[in-house]
């Protein structure tokens, strides 16, 4: 068999190498590059000034409301999407007659469209929505609940609605995982006598160990870059005084227009970068410890 030429891999990769320098790797430069300027959308009379973008942050109240509320979206989601995926995981992954429409049930909802999903939820949650007209009916409050104009409601009812699209996905995530926990070691272990609980910290929880650290991972990126929710929710406001916002949504307020302040934003977006890689070293880290 002829052996290829030394650059035949290269002309491969090429393309993609190509895609990623334009669409990922020049943008990344880019941003970090506007975060140390003026810069407008419309360009023009662009100068450098240094790390006042930066030393800006510190004296932005938005910016600290909104990180407040990334961080405490991320507290909320890791452990509900950690653990409870794993659960209906555990559930479906029987082959049994009529799983696969339970199945298909859970992860409707991730291929349902972000943006359908979170204005159905806007009328569902509404003081006019079917929530309060339900719990008005019944006796249980005496006006409307204010789910879309309270801070930590707007804050709280956004987590419900990430919780409730991401458990589908994640759930398929495990359902791999599970497929390579070995069977032997669940009969070894209840020869043994290990019940169903202790079964599963002991064989299953460290058999999806890499798993839960990559879904850890996910979710705690994905929180603290979450947009969608809030912003439809509070009607693209972030709620009263914009208490709710979320990070990327004050980074798009800056942004937009055409008198948008696209340094400011720049340097938003590298901090924001920063504060993702913290949660991933944290955990890649713990990963390796017990490795």
């Amino acid at each position: 068999m002829r052996s290829h030429r030394w650059f035949t891999p290269w002309l491969l990769v090429t393309p993609a190498l190509l895609w990623l320098a334009a669409f990922s790797f020049w943008p990344a430069v880019n941003t970090v590059r506007m975060s140390f300027t003026n810069a407008k959308p419309l360009g023009g009379n662009e100068r450098w000034v240094g790390v006042q973008n930066y030393s800006n942050l510190f004296s932005d109240p938005q910016v600290g409301n909104a990180l407040l509320n990334s961080v405490v979206y991320m507290a909320v989601c890791l452990p509900l999407l950690t653990l409870l995926p794993l659960g209906i995981a555990l559930l479906v992954e029987k082959k049994i007659p009529g799983i696969t429409f339970f199945r298909t049930s859970f992860y409707l909802p991730v291929i349902a469209s972000a943006v359908v999903v979170a204005l159905l939820w806007n009328l569902v949650l509404d003081d006019g929505g079917v929530v309060n007209n339900l719990a008005q009916s019944l006796k249980w409050v005496q006006g409307p609940i204010p789910f879309l104009t309270d801070r930590w409601l707007v804050v709280f009812s956004s987590i419900s609605l990430t919780v409730w699209k991401g458990l589908g996905y994640y759930m398929v995530i495990y359902i791999a995982a599970l497929g390579n926990v070995s069977k032997d070691l669940h009969e070894a272990a209840a020869i043994d006598g290990a019940g169903a609980w202790r079964r599963f910290w002991s064989v299953t929880v460290p058999g999806v160990r890499g798993a839960m650290i990559l879904v850890a991972i996910m979710i705690c990126v994905s929180a603290l870059r979450i947009f969608t929710e809030p912003y439809f929710l509070t009607g693209t406001t972030g709620g009263p005084g914009g208490f709710a916002s979320s990070f990327v949504m004050i980074i798009q307020q800056y942004a937009r227009g055409l008198r948008g302040n696209l340094g400011y934003a720049s340097a938003l977006s590298v901090v924001l970068f920063f504060i993702c890689l913290i949660p991933m070293l944290i955990l890649a880290r713990q990963n390796r410890k017990e490795s």
